[in-house]
């Protein structure tokens, strides 16, 4: 996330964010060089972004991708 006249800063790992890029929404994983590292709610393929195109996630969007990681879970064998 930016605020004018600062550089790009890391959200925390475990916020979710969105990919100003394409829309994509990631749960923050860290940070590997110069890009934010970001894994898609509910597991899969994580991705490189740029801190400049890191965007905080609204609280709607952040509901959406807890519930499904959580159904997702639900899914799964004990």
């Amino acid at each position: 996330m930016t605020v004018e006249g600062l550089e790009p800063c890391t959200p925390e790992p475990g916020t979710f964010v969105v990919d100003g890029r394409d829309g994509r929404v990631g749960r923050v994983m860290g940070r590997v060089g110069p890009c934010v590292q970001l894994r898609p709610p509910g597991g899969g393929a994580e991705w490189d972004c740029p801190p400049e195109a890191v965007r905080p996630a609204s609280p709607g969007v952040v509901l959406r991708a807890r519930v499904r990681e959580i159904n997702r879970e639900g899914r799964l064998p004990s």
